[in-house]
C-alpha cells in the first residue's frame, strides 16, 4: 500500500526513516492483537461450547498466524507486515549495512523469532505472574520450599527487569532521534538489522519474487508437495495481510469510538430517559401482577430458599462468592476449585478466571 510512494524517497539521503515512521509501524501491530482478542472474546461468549477454546488458546493461535504472516513478508518483502505497510524494509548488517532488498538467512530467522516468539513469551510470562499473584491472594501461605522461594524472588524481580527493559528501549529511541545509532529498537539490534525506506528498485524485485513464487510446480513429488505447502502458506499470508490492511481503518474507527471525547457524547445520548408505556398497557400489567402474586406466593417462598443454595454442591452456601462474568453465587471453595480447573462458569460456560471471584459480605456474616 505504502510502496506506491516509495519513488519519492528513493535517494540515499532520505533512505533512513524518521522516528515517527518507526513508532507508527510498531503501534500498528500493538493494536492488532487486542482487537483480535476482543473479537474472539465476543465470539466465545456468544457460544462458549463451540468457540470457548479459541479464547483459551488465543495466544498460541495468534503465534501461529503471526509466524505465517511475518515469515511471508520477511521472505518476499524483507520486512514485517507493519514495516511493509509503512513502506519500510529490513537490511542486514554486520560491520557494514547493505541497503539491497533481501535478508541473510541468519538475519531472517533472528528477525522471525524476535518478532513472534519474544512477544509471545512476554505475554505468557505476564499472564502467569498475574495468575500466580491472584492465587497467592486467595490461598493459605504454608512452609515454602527452595523452588518456591526462588519463584517468589523471580516474581519480586520481574518489575525491575521490565523497567530496565523499558529504559533500554527509551534510550535506544532517544539515540536514534539524535542520529547516534541506526536502530531504534533493541530487538533490531539483536537481530543485526536496521530499517530503511523502500525504493523503486525494491518494488521491482518484490514483483519479480511474487511472479517466481507463483510459477510452475514441475519437478519430483517431494518438490511438488513442498510447492503446494508453500503456496498454501503464501495464500494464508496474503489473505491475512489483506484483511489486516482493511482492518487498520476499522481499528482507527474503534480508537475514535472508545476515545474519552466520543464516550462523553455517547453517554449523554444514552442517558436520556425512556418514554413511559401507554396507559392501557400499564393497567393490564398491574392487574396481571396482582393475580400473579396471589397465585405464586408459595413458589416465591420455595425459590427464596433455593436462592441460598450453591449450584455446585446443592447445599446451603458457605462463604458466598459471586462470579462477575455471570452473576451466579456459589460457595467459595466450590467455585474456586471449579474455576481453577475448568476456567469457565459452571452454569453459563462463560470463560472465567480466578480474578473474577468476588466475595459477598452479607449482614448475617
Amino acid at each position: 500500500m505504502a510502496e506506491a510512494g516509495a519513488h519519492l524517497t528513493s535517494t540515499v539521503v532520505n533512505e533512513q526513516p524518521s522516528v515517527f515512521e518507526v513508532l507508527a509501524q510498531e503501534s500498528l501491530m500493538d493494536a492488532v492483537k487486542p482487537a483480535l482478542r476482543h473479537a474472539v472474546k465476543v465470539l466465545a461468549e456468544s457460544n462458549p461450547a463451540r468457540f470457548g477454546f479459541l479464547l483459551q488458546r488465543f495466544d498460541e493461535l495468534y503465534l501461529l498466524l503471526d509466524l505465517v504472516l511475518q515469515n511471508h513478508f520477511l521472505s518476499h518483502c524483507s520486512a514485517s507486515f507493519s514495516e511493509n505497510f509503512y513502506g519500510l524494509k529490513r537490511v542486514s548488517g554486520g560491520r557494514g549495512f547493505s541497503v539491497e532488498l533481501g535478508l541473510r538467512r541468519t538475519s531472517h530467522w533472528r528477525s522471525l523469532l524476535l518478532l513472534c516468539l519474544v512477544p509471545y513469551l512476554q505475554a505468557k510470562l505476564n499472564a502467569t505472574l498475574a495468575r500466580e499473584r491472584d492465587e497467592e491472594d486467595f490461598s493459605i501461605q504454608l512452609a515454602q520450599t527452595k523452588s518456591q522461594r526462588l519463584y517468589r524472588a523471580a516474581v519480586a524481580a520481574h518489575p525491575y527487569i521490565s523497567s530496565a527493559w523499558q529504559a533500554w528501549v527509551f534510550i535506544q529511541q532517544l539515540l536514534f532521534v539524535f542520529g547516534a545509532t541506526r536502530t531504534h529498537s533493541p530487538l533490531l539490534w539483536l537481530a543485526r538489522v536496521r530499517l530503511a525506506r523502500l525504493n523503486a528498485q525494491d518494488i521491482r524485485e518484490m514483483e519479480l519474487k511474487n511472479s517466481i513464487a507463483g510459477g510452475s510446480s514441475a519437478g519430483s513429488p517431494a518438490q511438488k508437495a513442498w510447492w503446494l505447502v508453500s503456496q498454501a502458506a503464501r495464500g494464508i499470508a496474503i489473505s491475512l495481510s489483506t484483511s489486516l490492511s482493511l482492518g487498520v481503518f476499522f481499528l482507527q474507527f474503534l480508537e475514535w469510538w472508545y476515545s474519552s471525547e466520543n464516550q462523553s457524547t455517547v453517554k449523554s445520548l444514552a442517558s436520556l430517559p425512556a418514554p413511559p408505556p401507554p396507559l392501557h398497557l400499564q393497567e393490564e400489567h398491574s392487574c396481571r401482577d396482582s393475580a400473579f402474586v396471589s397465585a405464586n406466593y408459595s413458589d416465591e417462598t420455595r425459590l427464596r430458599s433455593d436462592s441460598r443454595s450453591c449450584p455446585l454442591c446443592q447445599r446451603r452456601r458457605t462463604n458466598a462468592t459471586v462470579l462477575s462474568t455471570s452473576g451466579f453465587v456459589f460457595c467459595y471453595r466450590c467455585i474456586y476449585l471449579y474455576v481453577k480447573t475448568n476456567h469457565r462458569c459452571p452454569v453459563t460456560g462463560y470463560p472465567t478466571e480466578l480474578q473474577h471471584l468476588i466475595k459477598i459480605y452479607s449482614p448475617e456474616s
